[in-house]
């Protein structure tokens, strides 16, 4: 038997055959704009998204307007699947890093196939652990790493989610991801340049040597990776 056409989204790619038709019908194709907020902390969760490309980012918001990321969500994942595990209210802000196009699914839809099927809510579940996972290894890093090593670990995360060498960002969003100075991002981001392992010009950076930029990480982004990896396989 053929199977029925499935998703760049490798969580709903992973479905089966059955559940996967159950939600397909109800897939709406969503534009991800680089800095849209998709959810506030405090709003309730209406719809989740799939990202088939582009790269979705949890951050927590300080009194004082920084913001600092959390967690990075792409095409191996889903924004808002807690509100189909109950949770119904999000608990940081969730805004799109990387632009992109996603599967967007009313969380209702999704709840009573999570209902319906335990090793469905299984998987959301394990996905659900895996984004804490990230939240406190990032919590560690940004406490016990130099801003070098943690951009890049970012880097090479965030070249994981978008699948290529070339990131269009800007070294303003860099520094609210990583909680830094603006100037900081700009003399790491020089640093990494001066040493060959990335190009960086008008918000377009390219990895140029990623052997060298994995052994200028710290072990957060290989502990991350394994999270996923483990997520998998179960």
């Amino acid at each position: 038997m053929t199977r029925p056409p499935s998703s760049p989204n490798q969580l709903l790619a992973s479905l089966s055959a059955a559940n996967f038709e159950r939600l397909r019908p109800h897939l709406k194709n969503f534009e991800l704009v680089h800095g849209t907020v998709l959810f506030a902390a405090g709003d309730t969760v209406n719809r989740v998204f799939f990202p088939h490309s582009g790269v979705i980012s949890l951050v927590v918001g300080l009194r004082g307007g920084d913001l600092i990321e959390t967690a990075m969500i792409g095409r191996d994942g889903v924004a808002g699947a807690s509100a189909a595990l109950d949770g119904k209210i999000s608990i940081s802000r969730t805004i799109v890093q990387l632009p992109g196009v996603a599967s967007a699914l009313d969380v209702e839809r999704l709840r009573a196939v999570a209902d319906d099927n335990k090793a469905f809510r299984s998987l959301l579940i394990r996905h659900e652990q895996v984004l804490f996972a990230q939240a406190q290894q990032s919590a560690a890093c940004n406490a016990a790493h130099s801003i070098e090593a943690r951009m890049a670990r970012w880097l090479l995360r965030l070249r994981d989610l978008a699948d290529g060498e070339e990131l269009l960002v800007t070294q303003e969003f860099f520094g609210q991801m990583l909680g830094v100075r603006r100037s900081s991002v700009s003399l790491v981001a020089g640093a990494l340049q001066t040493a060959g392992l990335i190009s960086y010009r008008r918000g377009r950076l390219h990895i140029t040597d990623m052997k060298g930029l994995r052994e200028a990480a710290c072990e957060c982004y290989g502990a991350v990776k394994s999270h996923y990896d483990h997520m998998k396989k179960k």
